[in-house]
Protein backbone atom coordinates (compact mmCIF):
# COMPACT_ATOMS: atom_id res chain seq x y z
CA UNK A 1 0.00 0.00 0.00
CA UNK A 2 1.44 3.57 -0.80
CA UNK A 3 0.92 6.66 1.03
CA UNK A 4 1.53 9.89 0.46
CA UNK A 5 1.96 12.51 3.34
CA UNK A 6 2.58 15.99 2.57
CA UNK A 7 3.63 18.68 5.17
CA UNK A 8 5.28 21.98 5.61
CA UNK A 9 2.23 24.03 4.38
CA UNK A 10 1.55 27.43 6.51
CA UNK A 11 0.69 31.00 6.39
CA UNK A 12 4.04 33.02 4.84
CA UNK A 13 4.42 36.42 3.76
CA UNK A 14 5.45 37.74 0.25
CA UNK A 15 8.84 36.97 -0.02
CA UNK A 16 8.89 34.46 1.86
CA UNK A 17 9.70 30.74 1.87
CA UNK A 18 8.62 27.74 2.80
CA UNK A 19 9.58 24.05 2.16
CA UNK A 20 7.19 21.20 1.47
CA UNK A 21 7.80 17.50 2.33
CA UNK A 22 6.26 14.59 1.08
CA UNK A 23 6.84 10.93 2.68
CA UNK A 24 6.69 8.59 0.68
CA UNK A 25 5.19 5.33 2.32
CA UNK A 26 5.53 1.84 0.63
CA UNK A 27 7.00 -0.99 -0.88
CA UNK A 28 10.29 -0.07 -3.09
CA UNK A 29 12.67 3.00 -2.69
CA UNK A 30 11.60 6.35 -4.15
CA UNK A 31 13.18 6.04 -7.47
CA UNK A 32 11.18 3.10 -7.86
CA UNK A 33 8.16 6.33 -9.07
CA UNK A 34 8.76 6.72 -13.27
CA UNK A 35 6.89 10.29 -12.17
CA UNK A 36 6.55 12.51 -9.14
CA UNK A 37 5.12 16.12 -8.99
CA UNK A 38 3.92 18.51 -6.86
CA UNK A 39 0.64 19.84 -7.76
CA UNK A 40 -1.68 22.73 -6.27
CA UNK A 41 -5.40 23.57 -6.12
CA UNK A 42 -7.49 27.08 -4.99
CA UNK A 43 -10.67 26.65 -4.22
CA UNK A 44 -12.58 27.07 -7.52
CA UNK A 45 -9.80 26.42 -9.65
CA UNK A 46 -8.44 23.44 -11.33
CA UNK A 47 -5.73 21.58 -9.95
CA UNK A 48 -2.17 22.36 -11.83
CA UNK A 49 1.00 21.05 -11.83
CA UNK A 50 3.98 22.71 -10.02
CA UNK A 51 6.74 20.96 -10.35
CA UNK A 52 7.88 17.22 -11.60
CA UNK A 53 10.68 14.95 -10.96
CA UNK A 54 10.95 11.59 -13.44
CA UNK A 55 12.99 8.51 -12.23
CA UNK A 56 15.92 9.14 -13.92
CA UNK A 57 15.87 12.91 -12.35
CA UNK A 58 15.01 15.07 -15.49
CA UNK A 59 13.18 18.32 -13.73
CA UNK A 60 10.22 20.67 -14.89
CA UNK A 61 8.48 23.66 -13.40
CA UNK A 62 5.85 25.78 -14.21
CA UNK A 63 6.33 29.03 -15.79
CA UNK A 64 5.37 30.63 -12.82
CA UNK A 65 7.43 29.39 -10.48
CA UNK A 66 10.55 29.02 -12.49
CA UNK A 67 13.52 30.30 -10.34
CA UNK A 68 11.96 30.07 -7.48
CA UNK A 69 10.35 26.50 -6.51
CA UNK A 70 12.98 23.59 -6.50
CA UNK A 71 11.72 20.09 -6.68
CA UNK A 72 14.61 17.58 -4.89
CA UNK A 73 14.14 14.28 -3.68
CA UNK A 74 16.19 12.16 -0.71
CA UNK A 75 15.91 8.02 -1.39
CA UNK A 76 17.59 7.58 2.17
CA UNK A 77 14.17 9.29 3.73
CA UNK A 78 12.06 7.93 1.02
CA UNK A 79 10.87 11.57 0.33
CA UNK A 80 10.05 14.47 -1.94
CA UNK A 81 10.54 18.42 -1.31
CA UNK A 82 9.78 21.54 -2.74
CA UNK A 83 11.68 24.48 -1.53
CA UNK A 84 9.76 28.04 -2.42
CA UNK A 85 11.40 31.04 -2.44
CA UNK A 86 10.26 34.76 -2.84
CA UNK A 87 6.84 33.17 -2.67
CA UNK A 88 4.19 35.50 -3.74
CA UNK A 89 0.49 37.02 -2.99
CA UNK A 90 -2.00 34.24 -4.36
CA UNK A 91 -4.77 32.49 -4.01
CA UNK A 92 -4.28 30.37 -0.79
CA UNK A 93 -3.89 26.62 -2.25
CA UNK A 94 -3.43 23.29 -0.91
CA UNK A 95 -0.13 21.78 -2.46
CA UNK A 96 -0.53 17.93 -3.43
CA UNK A 97 2.34 15.35 -4.07
CA UNK A 98 1.82 13.14 -6.07
CA UNK A 99 3.45 9.89 -7.55
CA UNK A 100 3.61 7.05 -10.57
CA UNK A 101 4.67 3.68 -10.31
CA UNK A 102 4.99 3.32 -13.89
CA UNK A 103 3.79 5.17 -17.01
CA UNK A 104 0.12 5.47 -17.60
CA UNK A 105 -0.36 3.50 -14.32
CA UNK A 106 -2.90 5.05 -11.58
CA UNK A 107 -1.47 8.01 -9.38
CA UNK A 108 -1.17 8.12 -5.63
CA UNK A 109 -2.27 11.18 -4.40
CA UNK A 110 -1.50 12.56 -0.80
CA UNK A 111 -3.49 14.87 1.16
CA UNK A 112 -2.68 18.44 0.68
CA UNK A 113 -1.02 20.74 2.83
CA UNK A 114 -2.24 24.38 2.93
CA UNK A 115 0.01 26.97 1.57
CA UNK A 116 -1.32 30.84 2.06
CA UNK A 117 0.97 33.66 1.13
CA UNK A 118 -0.78 36.60 2.74
CA UNK A 119 0.87 39.56 4.67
Amino acid sequence: QVQLVESGGDLVQPGGSLRLSCVVGGPGSIFTYTYMGWYRQSPGKQRELVAYITKRGTKSYADSVKGRFTIARDHVTNMMFLQMNSLKPENPAVYYCNAMMFPGSTPYWGQGTQVTVSS
